[in-house]
């Protein structure tokens, strides 16, 4: 069984889920980074399922290793840039392991 997840992401503010859609928002400001920082790679990661008869993680668009936040499109009224990555999912088992047959 696969289920959309519900991911976690880290902010100047804190941590906050996604909310039911599987959207989450985080802002970060050129105030909240030293003149010497630059933003160079942000990842989405997966956190924790929300149900206890599917929480087992898989890295399907890299939600366990960690998916790049790199193509977005322009909210032109909101001054901003908005970042998305493929939908993550956990499953109800793990994969089974290969005994090298």
């Amino acid at each position: 069984m696969l289920l959309l997840s519900l991911i976690v992401v880290a902010s100047a503010n804190g941590y906050g889920p996604t909310d039911a859609k599987g959207y989450f928002f985080a802002t970060l400001t050129s105030s909240e980074l030293e003149d010497t920082l630059k933003l160079t790679e942000c990842k989405a990661f997966l956190e924790n399922s929300p149900l206890e008869t599917c929480k087992v993680p898989s890295d399907v668009n890299k939600g366990i290793s960690g998916a790049l936040l790199s193509s977005y499109r322009l909210l032109n009224d909101k001054h901003m840039k908005l970042y998305s990555v493929a939908p993550f999912f956990y499953t109800s088992e793990p994969n089974p392991i290969s005994k090298g047959y």
